[in-house]
């Protein structure tokens, strides 16, 4: 009887185990972000009209060969409130009921520590959907 070698190629299936894992995993830390960002606007006190609490969401897709999770919000005003912004005291503002003071508004931070205060969290994620498969 002869000795023979089967090679088989599962490099398609590995591929796809690989592309599910990393979709469950950045669906997971799109949504552990998300609540962190809003934590964070409670915390630093950003809350006036809920408007921007209740607007960040986050997105899970596929693009191209990446695997990409986006966590945000289309108001308008959202870069000023995590960024800062300059602005002309003395003008009233209807929304607020007031004349602003400040020529400067520092920025409030949200979504950039979402992420970057969790970088280690998001790894393991990362790591245990890996080796769920």
């Amino acid at each position: 009887m002869a000795d023979f070698v089967v090679i088989e190629n599962h490099a398609e299936q590995i591929k796809s185990d690989i592309e599910k894992a990393l979709m469950r995993a950045a669906e997971i830390i799109g949504g552990k972000c998300e609540k962190y960002a809003k934590q964070n606007l409670r915390r630093n006190g950003s809350i006036q009209t809920s408007r921007l609490f209740n607007s960040i969401t986050h997105d899970t897709k596929k693009e191209g060969g990446d695997i990409v999770a986006t966590i945000g919000t289309n108001v308008e005003y959202s870069p000023y409130v995590e960024l800062g912004h300059h602005q002309e005291p003395g003008r009233y503002v209807p929304a607020l009921g007031k004349r602003l003071v400040a020529d400067w508004v520092a920025p409030k931070p949200y979504l950039r520590p979402a992420l970057e205060d969790h970088i280690l969290e998001y790894q393991k994620i990362i790591n245990q959907e890996m080796r769920n498969g």
